[in-house]
């Protein structure tokens, strides 16, 4: 097995597969008659997703398919296929190379179920919204059906939901440490965060011949092996299977071993003639840059053991340990490989996949997309398609480490960013191809809007880094929080022919935005469509702390900026701050104080986010082991309050809709228990009047309402957010 240090090949500096010669398909085929329409006999690869095909870079599976697609191979599509057989999956026959699966854009139980675990009544991603057209756990599901219709075909598995849980892990929907999907998929090979790489790679490697369970060298996989294996002699394991401070694993003499061991042993001793050994070498002196090189490549062949699925499932405080060591092995300048045990087998993980460069980028979203839904989807709306029509992603990746978003596991820290140049390309071509386009650009953003081209100063900084936040408790010295080039990308953007107005849509991040007041002004005064996200995510100190978030002292100065350059630009113009419920660490006079904050600034939110605990977030970490893993993790380590039981978790919903009427009898009862009776009344300083308005109140009342979904696609892994309105 090769370093993960090793050059990176550039992403299309392949030689084409043989089938390049059909050429780019209009559409990426679903039926065995399209693909007769092409001249194709069979598919090299058939991605299956449970999502609706949208030909859009948006959307994982038809960027995946196009790129494989640009190497030349033969790429067919089994979008949200009838799980309960495996009919649907021949449909396109049996791939030459394999089956690549993914539950879609979104983890297939977030899509489906409230953070109160109640089944959506609608699907984004499927036609007409239409519910339940993808299985729980579909990407585990997917895989069997797959293995059920052609025997002994390869399957890989990849996208959000499988890269969160690619080893064991906490699951909300059923309330226990689950394996890594891995085993149960029976999938050959896993892919974690942005895949291009290694997925082009594993299809050229493949195409020549290579069995997957051959190729154990790509950075972004991870897969199943015997118990105790190791790539090479070259390679050392560190334990971390306790809370204890990890160390090299000790290698016990073979009783079986053959002499030779001992004869090489011998023979490498020295010998003595006149006094002077004869094998005596002189001495070295080894330079700095040799010693940083060592050490690199010692990393380079190092496995950290993770505490095994069997001991994290029974003991929360071994849950917490390998949370944290996992998450402090992310960084893929300085990311070793994990092993975790599962029963009599191991599940390998490599390093993190390295970053694409802009180029390669670039590249990716301009590949020949038709930029709709597949034509067999007719006149149907796909809510997702409609929300992003619009809008251009400009980067990938998060700094930020918020605990609560999975983001950061996914996609990475390191900031991947398109130029200039490509990111206007796409505008126009949006603005010539994209049908109902009006001159209206809904979004220039990504997972956070205002990241574009910001990154660490210094490269070998960067790849040397070990911090979980780039932002948190501070903004790092050594990350650039210049703006000038966002700014140049939004002047340039509004000035196309064709284009009226360019919103951004994407969550922005205040903290960053205060370092460049240009930036806000920017903003405030050519891109606000009268409303501009970002969230706070809480105003007290306690639940912050532990979702890695600045205090609400940086909202306050961002909203200085922001009120002061629309009154210049002469607009009216108002934020729209996010809120969680029920977060690690909050506690009831948390969300009291909240909902006086919002009271005090005239907030009522239509509908409120819960947190859900999603797989191998931080804070998810500290719901399932209420310890913080944020810190050295040991027995007597941090404790964390959590928020599980049903009236409480409406009660801090309630709080942040103080206002609803429904909501009021729960209030009353928190508050006299909490000895804030003081607080009902109808007085300014009151938060909930003493008086009920008739047909009103309940418990059921006080937990009704679903959640809308408002964000972009690109933040699909967020939980869905808060809408809001100003009294």
């Amino acid at each position: 097995m090769e370093s993960n240090q090793q050059i990176t090949r550039p992403l299309f500096g392949y030689r084409k597969f043989w089938a390049h010669r059909f050429g780019p398909a209009p559409f990426l085929p679903m039926s065995r008659a399209e693909m007769d329409t092409l001249g194709w006999d069979s598919c090299d690869i058939i991605l299956v997703t449970g999502d609706a095909y949208i030909d859009h870079p948006s959307f994982g599976m038809a960027l995946i398919g196009r790129l494989l697609e640009a190497q030349g191979f033969r790429v067919g599509i089994l979008c949200q296929p009838d799980w309960n057989t495996a009919v649907d999956f021949k449909k396109l026959g049996k791939p030459n190379l394999f089956f690549g699966v993914t539950a879609g854009n979104m983890d297939s139980m977030v899509n489906r179920y409230t953070a109160d675990r109640k089944i959506r009544s609608d699907d984004a991603y499927t036609p007409n919204g239409e519910p339940n057209k993808r299985p729980d756990r579909a990407v585990t599901v997917y895989a069997q059906r797959c293995r059920e219709a052609f025997p002994g075909c390869n399957v890989i598995v990849g996208s959000i939901e499988a890269s969160l849980r690619r080893i064991a892990h906490f699951d909300y929907w059923s309330d226990k440490v689950r394996r890594s999907v891995l085993p149960d998929s029976k999938a050959d090979m896993l892919f974690f965060g942005n895949a291009e790489r290694a997925i082009v790679e594993l299809a050229h490697r493949v195409a020549k011949g290579e069995k997957i369970s051959e190729i154990r060298d790509l950075p972004g996989t991870a897969f199943m092996v015997p118990s105790g294996w190791l790539p090479s002699d070259e390679w050392d394991a560190l334990d971390s299977t306790s809370v204890d401070t990890p160390g090299p694993l000790i290698r016990h003499t073979d009783p079986y071993a053959m002499e030779a061991d001992s004869r090489n042993a011998q023979n490498s001793r020295s010998t003595v003639a006149d006094g002077v050994p004869t094998n005596a070498q002189p001495i070295r002196i080894v330079s700095r840059t040799e010693r940083l090189a060592a050490r690199r490549d010692r990393r380079a062949h190092t496995v950290i053991r993770l505490p095994s699925y069997e001991q994290v499932k029974d003991d929360p405080v071994l849950y917490a340990h390998a949370s944290r060591t996992f998450h402090l092995e992310s960084n893929p300048g300085n990311a070793r490989a994990l092993v975790q045990a599962h029963g009599e087998r191991d599940v390998w993980l490599n390093p993190p996949p390295t970053p694409l460069t802009t180029e390669e980028l670039d590249a990716v979203y301009e590949l020949p997309y038709a930029r709709r839904p597949h034509p067999s989807y007719g006149e149907a709306k796909i809510p997702a398609w409609e929300m992003i029509r619009f809008s251009v992603n400009i980067m990938r990746g998060c700094f930020g480490g918020c605990t609560f978003c999975s983001i950061t596991e996914h996609e990475g820290r390191i900031i991947q960013s398109r130029s200039e140049d490509s990111v206007i390309r796409e505008i126009e071509e949006m603005r010539d191809k994209t049908p109902g386009f009006t001159g209206i650009v809904s979004d220039l953003g990504g997972p956070t809007a205002n990241m574009f081209h910001l990154k660490c100063k210094d490269e070998k900084i960067e790849s040397a880094c070990r911090r979980l936040s780039c932002v948190y408790p501070d903004i790092c010295e050594n990350m650039g929080t210049d703006h000038s080039k966002l700014i140049s990308l939004y002047r340039k953007a509004r000035s196309l022919k064709g284009v009226k107005k360019v919103l951004i849509g994407s969550g922005l991040r205040y903290d960053l935005a205060v370092r460049s007041p240009e930036y806000i002004k920017e903003l405030v005064t050519h891109h606000v469509g009268g409303y501009l996200k970002i969230a706070p995510e809480h105003t007290e100190e306690r639940p912050l702390s532990k979702m890695m978030k600045p205090g609400i002292g940086s909202y306050d100065r961002f909203k200085q900026l922001f009120d002061r350059f629309s009154r210049e630009a002469g607009k009216e113009q108002y934020l729209i701050p996010y809120f969680i419920a029920a977060h690690p660490g909050t506690e009831d006079e948390d969300m009291l104080n909240l909902a006086l904050w919002l009271k005090k600034n005239n907030f009522r939110l239509d509908q409120v986010q819960t947190f859900i605990p999603t797989p191998m977030a931080m804070a998810t970490t500290m719901y399932h082991s209420e310890r913080n893993p944020l810190r050295k993790v040991t027995r007597d380590s941090e404790q964390v309050g959590t928020v599980r039981n049903g009236r409480q978790r409406r009660l801090h919903k309630a709080f942040l809709r103080y206002h609803d009427p429904a909501n009021w009898p729960l209030l009353r009862e928190a508050l006299k228990e909490m000895g804030r009776a003081d607080l009902i009344g109808n007085g300014k300083k009151q938060l909930i009047p003493a008086w009920q308005p008739a047909g009103t109140g309940g418990a059921s009342a006080a937990s009704t309402g679903n959640v809308r979904r408002t964000g972009p696609v690109s933040r699909s892994t967020v939980q869905p957010r808060t809408r809001i309105r100003k009294k």
